[in-house]
Order: structure tokens, then sequence, then C-alpha cells
């Protein structure tokens, strides 16, 4: 296969681009039409290239990045390659560069590029939607779980930009195609207004045509030299046209007079309309073919696309104007614009003058020279476009698009945090009903796990963290963070809980990742699995490991992005959540192991590993509230609730580390119970002997006896 040399645009379409699958743009060409031979840059826009097969024209390719540039997951566009043929089609298309972390460490590319193939024998102008059922207005495609954000971006970019190249070609109905609904004419009211009132306000519009110009136009045709203007003639001017539009009262009744414009509609039937037009020169408008019953064959209207001439029978002569200061007009004439050109009097239109010339007994050139007219706004009024709800849904931008189709998502999500709320506002009425308490807490772990997590995939990350900062550097833009809906909403939440409460609550409730190892030692523990303490200096000291894991992080995030994402997989959030397992042994090993070690010391991972932890914690002093009760004998000499602590966040003096603590509310449910916490208990004990007790130093205390 040979290819032309020097007609490429951009550099992609000779070379792959490192660091993703080697597919470059020619090899998509030549998979979509085998035999093309040269790629040319279309004249006018040198993005799209044209396809040959000798001098075949097969088709038109062209790279997404170069007509929008939506904002992926990873808050970077997506290029793709898109092959339409001659007829609008989609033949073929691949994604040639992303920056996607759930496709570069996680979902097979192949998925992706399975994905992408449903488009293929896609017409350009069809609807398309990721998942849900296709119906008459609508196709739909598959989706591909885990990378639900990124498919709609890519279904967004191949569509929109297929569209858009196809209404550029011609091969589509662009969206300036598409008709508004009829405007309404205000004929109610009459104002007396002058004639140049009526052109100031540009009721009437004017086309003045030098002969000079005129001339110009048949520069390098036959007819050059035919009837060309002498130098000192150029500025004569060949016609002085003017139009306007008479079904307005104000506009009608000036020019025509209030008898005339009484005829005039008596004339015009349902739909119909009047257009005056008057002019000066020795060009006429009017020509001769409308006195052999024929059409006329130097004026026509163009309106949307479509243009439509007139007939003798759609003539009347204008024998006379009214309207003051109105210049005298050789000849004049009304043309009524007939029913079925569904002619919109308040969309703007284009009276064509043609202007010929014979240069030769059968032999002619002509060019067309426009006078556009729009109808003022004061005349007439539009209703607003009906729109379908999938049709107003598509002019939203793309994160609304996301948002209004996870609406049951957002929902729950929102209920759920609700929940969580009132936990955490009565949490001293509720830790004093263990029971309940208990079965409160395990059933939101529940929701947490199978509803944020394996459902809504609305597992957080220290990516995001990553690309946030990396965002506030390079330029912020909100489309990045609003595109997944339940990331924002659960970020947004995270901010307002660390500036209340600490890290504490999301590591303890909302975390997916952190409530599947905790139900997991639940089940552990009911099974009799031994526990493991690990020593409190050992502890203390291996806290810092997940500090030093976000610094190292965060340095190569400023370098590269993209390789502190690979970095991140320390995280096993999108193997064990995100992915669900389904994915390479060495992810599915790794966080394997962490569960098992789980399974006999609780939350390991999140004590020692966690880069995410370990960044929702430094923020976590500047907290309002200290919600956690303690007393004056915690640690000197009740030391229960460090002993109990699971996460061992509880110091040897007492105090709770609020950096590393999980908000469980044990040590709380301890704090109330008089059957447990110590110095409840002789306290309670107390109570029961009566006043013959310590707290009260006058009585002299009773003992017992060996």
């Amino acid at each position: 296969m040979t290819w032309a040399t020097g007609v490429l645009a951009p550099a992609a379409w000779a070379e792959p681009l490192s660091g993703y699958e080697p597919v470059a743009a020619r090899q998509v060409i030549q998979k979509a039409f085998p035999s093309v031979t040269e790629l040319a840059p279309r004249d006018g826009n040198r993005a799209i290239q044209e396809l040959y097969a000798g001098d075949e024209l097969k088709g038109y390719a062209y790279q997404s990045l170069d007509f929008v540039q939506t904002p992926a997951y990873s808050g970077k566009p997506i290029n793709v390659v898109v092959v339409l043929d001659t007829k609008g089609k989609i033949v073929q298309n691949r994604v040639i560069e992303h920056h996607e972390p759930i496709l570069l460490v996680g979902i097979p590319e192949s998925k992706m590029h399975d994905f992408t193939d449903q488009y293929i024998g896609l017409k350009a102008d069809q609807r398309v939607t990721v998942g849900g059922t296709s119906s008459e207005r609508k196709v739909a495609v598959d989706g591909l779980s885990g990378a639900t954000v990124t498919v709609m971006v890519i279904n967004e970019v191949i569509m929109r930009t297929a569209h858009k190249v196809g209404a550029e070609l011609g091969l589509v109905k662009g969206a300036s195609d598409s008709r508004p609904p009829m405007s309404e004419l205000k004929t109610g009211a009459f104002e007396p207004k002058s004639w140049q009132e009526l052109t100031g306000e540009g009721s009437v519009r004017r086309l003045l045509l030098p002969r000079g110009q005129v001339d110009d136009a048949f520069k390098g045709t036959d007819a050059e030299e035919v009837g060309k203007a002498a130098p000192e003639e150029r500025d004569d001017p060949l016609i002085d046209l003017y139009a306007a539009y008479l079904n307005v009262p104000t506009i009608g009744r000036n020019l025509l007079g209030e008898s005339q414009y009484q005829w005039l509609t008596t004339e015009l039937k349902e739909d119909e309309h009047a257009i005056a037009v008057m002019a000066e020169g020795d060009y006429s408008f009017k020509g001769s073919g409308y006195v052999r019953g024929g059409i006329f064959d130097r004026i026509q209207i163009r309106q949307f696309g479509d243009t439509f001439n007139f007939r003798d029978l759609d003539y009347y002569r204008l024998s006379d104007v009214y309207a003051d200061g109105m210049p005298d007009f050789g000849e004049m004439a009304i043309f009524i614009v007939r029913q079925q050109y569904d002619f919109d009097p308040g969309t703007d239109w284009t009276l064509e003058l043609t202007v010929k010339r014979q240069t030769g007994p059968l032999d002619s050139e002509f060019q067309v020279f426009p006078l556009s007219y729009q109808l003022p706004d004061q005349y007439y009024t539009r209703p607003e476009p009906v729109l379908s709800e999938e049709e107003m849904l598509a002019e939203q931008p793309m994160w609304v698009q996301v948002w209004y189709q996870r609406d049951f998502q957002i929902v729950v999500l929102g209920l759920g945090i609700g929940v969580l709320l009132f936990i955490l506002f009565f949490q001293d009425w509720l830790v004093q009903k263990p029971e309940i308490f208990r079965w409160i807490r395990l059933g939101f772990l529940v929701y947490t796990l199978f509803f944020i997590g394996w459902y809504a995939l609305g597992q957080l990350s220290i990516v995001n963290v990553l690309t946030f900062v990396n965002s506030m550097i390079s330029g912020f833009t909100w489309e990045t963070f609003l595109i997944d809906p339940m990331l924002f909403i659960l970020w947004a939440v995270v901010a307002a809980i660390i500036l209340l409460w600490g890290r504490a609550v999301y590591c303890g409730w909302l975390c997916p990742f952190g409530a599947l190892q905790e139900l997991l030692n639940e089940l552990a523990r009911r099974l009799k699995v031994p526990q493991y303490t690990v020593p409190f200096a050992w502890h203390e000291r291996l806290w810092a490991i997940k500090y030093i894991i976000l610094l190292v992080l965060f340095g190569v995030s400023l370098e590269s992005m993209a390789a502190a994402e690979r970095l991140a997989e320390v995280e096993p959030f999108k193997t064990a959540i995100t992915l669900k397992f389904d994915r390479s042994w060495p992810f599915v090993s790794y966080a394997v192991v962490l569960l098992v070690v789980n399974l006999f010391t609780r939350k390991v991972f999140c004590r020692y590993l966690c880069p995410l932890g370990a960044a929702l914690a430094l923020p976590s002093k500047l907290r309002v509230f200290d919600w956690l009760k303690r007393r004056k004998e915690c640690g000197n000499p009740c030391r229960l609730c460090d002993h109990e602590c699971e996460v061992q966040a509880i110091h040897p003096d007492g105090h709770i580390n609020y950096m590393e603590c999980h908000y469980c509310l044990d040590c709380q449910v301890t704090y109330f119970n008089d059957h447990k916490c110590p110095p409840l208990i002789v306290k309670r004990r107390g109570k029961r002997r009566g006043h013959n007790a310590p707290g009260h130093p006058d009585e002299i205390p009773v003992k017992q006896v060996p």
C-alpha cells in the first residue's frame, strides 16, 4: 500500500502515540478502506482528511481533538480517530489517546475498543445513548462496567464530532438546518412611519450593485468582457434594489396606502405572504420570463436552505407607494409566497438577484447577489420550542447528562448521607443502646460496600486528590469534577465532614474498601479467628508509612500524573471495589493478601498503607467538634478503651488520636455502659450500697473482712 507524502496534517496521522496501544490513524483508515492510497487535507478545514483510492473519494477521517475537548474522568480529553464514508456513516473509529486511570491500569483497553466498535455503521446524525433501550429516536449502546463516565465521554466525543464534521461536509443536516417553531405576526398594531424610519429600523432592506462590483464577479469567466463598464462608470449603479415584507400593517400600510393594503389582504390566503420588490437602474429584476407565463428567472427566495421561484400568477403590479420620503422607482412589484413553501416571516431569508450575461446564442454566464432580510423583532413573536425530554437533555453539558442518568444513585446516596448525619448528631443516644447501634452500624457498612462501592462505584482514591491539586496548578475547571456525580457528592460531603469531625467519619463509615475489611473481620471474629494486636511502639511507627507513600505520590504527580496514577495502585480500591476483583492475578493477589491479613488484625491497610487516609488526616486538626467523650480516669488507671480500640487510635495515656481514629464509636458504647466502663461500675455499685460508700467521706466506708 502506498501513501501520498506531504499531505498529512497533525503528527498523529503518521505516528502512533507513545504510552498507548500502537494504533496509528493510518491503520484505522486502512482498516476502514483498504483501497485508500492518498490522504489530502480538505480545503477550508485541514483537520478533515479526504480519503482517495486513485481519483475516487472514499470518505473522510479526522481526530476528535481538533473539534471538541470534552474532559473525561481524568480531567483530560480523549482523542478518537473517526472515519466517515461519503454518506455520513461511521465506518471505523479508534481511541488513540487517553489518560483514564481505570483504563491505564485496570480494565483492558480491548474492552474499550469493543465498546467503540458498536458505533460502526451508525449515521453521524443519529442520537446515541450509553445504556437503556433503543427506540425510533435513539440508539442505545452497551456500556462498560467500571468505566461509566469514560464511555459516556467517548460517546459524546464520537457522536458530537461526527455530527459536526458531517454537517460541515453536507453529509447530514446541521443544528442550523433544524427549524425553530413558526413565528407569529403581530398584526393588530399600526404606527405611521416614513421611508427613512422604515429603512432605518430594517423593515425595508437595500441591495446596491455598482457596475464595477458586477464586473469583478464575472472575472475569469467567458463573460468577463461582456457589458463591462468603462472605468469612469464602475461606481454607477447597475441596480438599486429594495425589498420589504408587507403582511405587517406598519410596513404594508405605510408603503401601499390604506386602500391598496386592504386589497392585498383580501388577495392573500391563509399562510401566504407578500413581499414588495422595488428597484431603479438599468438592470430589471423581473426579466421577461413572466411574459410567457413562466418563472421569474432573475429573483428567488432562499430560507432554511430551500429556494423557491415566483411564477406569473404570484406577481402583482405595484402601481403606487405612499410612504413619506420614498424615492422614485422605475420598477416595482408585489410577489406572493404561497402556502406550500412554509415560509417563516420571523426567520431571516434572502432575496437572490441573478445577473446574467449572454456569451453566445445559447450560452450565458450568471452571478448571484443576495439581499438578506430579517423582520424586526417588534413585529413578531416566536413560541419556545417544544422539546422532548431526550432532546432537552441532549442540549445540556456533558456533566448535566451524567447527573440526570444517575438520578437514582444520587437520591439513594443522599438518603444514606442523611442517615449518617442522624447517627452523628444523635450518637450519644444511640450508643446507649448497644445492640441497636451495633445492627445500625453493620447495616450501614453493608450499604457502603454494596451500594456506594460495588453498585455506584463511589470509591474515593488518592488519584482524586492528586487530580485536584494538579488542576489547581494547571487550570481548575468544575466540569472535571462534576463529570462523576457520586464522587463529586462524596468529596463535597467528605470536605464538610473533615472540617466538622475530621478524617475519622469517612474512613469508618463511607469508605467501601474499609467497610469490606471491617465486615470480613467481624465475620472472622464470629468464626473465632485469633486476633493479633500490634505492639503500640511498632504501631506508632507504622503509622508513618502511609504519609511517606502520600509524599512520594504527590512528588511524582508534579512530574507525571500518569506515573502517579500507576503508583497509586498501592491502593487496592480499583481491584476490590471498582472492578470487583475482575482483573489480572497480581492485582487480585495483592488485594486478597491485604484482606487475609485483615482477618487477623483489623484494617491493616487503612492504618499503615492508605495514602488517601493520610491525605484526609492532615487537615483533621482543623476540625470543629470533639464529640468523643473521655473521663479523667481514661489512661490512668483505666485502659479498657485503648485495649478495645480495633484500630489502636487511643494512646496508652487515654487520649484519642483523631488523625488515626475511624469513628466506630465503640469507645463511646463503653463510655456510657455502666456494666463495662470501670468508673461507671464503681459509681453504680456505690449507689446500690447507699451512703456507706465512696463518694461520702463523712461516712465510715464498708470494708470486706478477709
